[in-house]
């Protein structure tokens, strides 16, 4: 358990940290948003073009960690949307963000400094497919279906089409692409632009984890409690547990990536959380999920890790 918590440790301090950094004003909300951008549009680019490009393509490209991660996605997706629409009676809208809640995982600023942690280098790779995974599938359908609750007259077809359009535009998604036909034609960068983007990649955990902390500032659970405990359950306990089923099922995967889908899945839901759902009026709800997911995720993510040490075949 120790060791376990050497490696969740500093990652929730550092979330502290940038918690309480933002709470006494040595950082304002808005500086957070501006360092968040810099991660999206620049670090997190960096990183997974850095790691995609320095790895074989048979390794990049791995077909049952998609299929694994993708329908465990899907599964937790469809579960947390059939309770919330079905058994809850709730609108359409609401539905789809949370469904979005309890299978779209923090992939980029929680989930990839821990694994940074655990894994070391090879913590790129299974980011890279999730992300994937991600964006091109559940979180523009989700943002499809929240879209058709409101707007009658537009199938939820032609808003995924556009959801995914957006989605290819994202400099993540450009690096993603870039490093896979990098990795595939065994190319490489002039050492001096090489150099430059292992500059960019080295400072994506730490300023990750310290705008993830400041962006919880503010919010509030009260009234919601028991309401966002349901998907807190979904996105810690559901989301991991079928990712990890489907593990068994799809075949044979090197542990790293085992480990990798079993642990993005167990990660909080994407920070952008609550900034996806203003628009459809969900924010001070989502926002609270949020923020109660995230803080209970140390304790799930450091059992998943003592777990999966106690299994066969799941050691690096």
């Amino acid at each position: 358990m120790i060791n376990i918590l050497t490696i969740t440790g500093p990652i929730y301090l550092s979330i502290a940290l940038g918690f309480a950094a933002t709470r006494r004003g040595m950082f304002s909300k808005v500086e957070g948003q501006v360092l968040g951008r810099f991660v999206l549009n620049f670090a997190l680019p960096a990183m997974l073009f850095n790691t995609l490009t320095q790895r074989d393509f048979s390794e990049v490209l791995n077909p049952n960690y998609l299929i694994a991660y993708g329908v465990g996605s899907i599964f937790t997706f469809a579960v947390g949307w059939g309770f919330w629409r079905v058994w809850r009676k709730k609108p359409l809208t609401e539905s789809a963000m949370v469904a979005m809640g309890v299978s779209c995982s923090n992939s980029g600023y929680v989930g990839y400094p821990i694994l940074l942690q655990f894994l070391g280098p090879a913590a790129g790779v299974g980011l890279a497919l999730t992300v994937l995974v991600e964006n091109l599938l559940t979180i523009p359908l989700a943002l499809a279906m929240a879209e058709s609750g409101e707007t009658k007259h537009v199938s939820w077809q032609h808003t995924l089409r556009q959801s995914l359009m957006r989605m290819t535009k994202l400099p993540m998604m450009q690096a993603i692409l870039a490093g896979f036909v990098f990795s595939m034609l065994g190319w490489h960068l002039p050492e001096v632009l090489s150099k430059t983007v292992n500059l960019f990649a080295a400072s994506t955990a730490a300023i990750a984890l310290f705008v993830n902390g400041g962006s919880l500032v503010g919010m509030r659970v009260v009234g919601l409690i028991q309401e966002v405990c349901w998907i807190a359950i979904g996105k810690l306990v559901l989301h991991p547990v079928a990712v990890g089923l489907m593990l068994l099922v799809v075949g044979p995967i090197e542990p790293s990536l085992k480990i990798s889908a079993v642990l993005l899945a167990g990660m909080p839901m994407l920070g952008i959380y609550p900034l996806l759902a203003q628009r459809h009026g969900q924010e001070g709800f989502c926002a609270a999920a949020l923020l109660v997911t995230t803080i209970a995720s140390f304790f799930t993510i450091s059992l998943i890790l003592w777990v999966m040490g106690e299994l066969p075949g799941w050691h690096v």
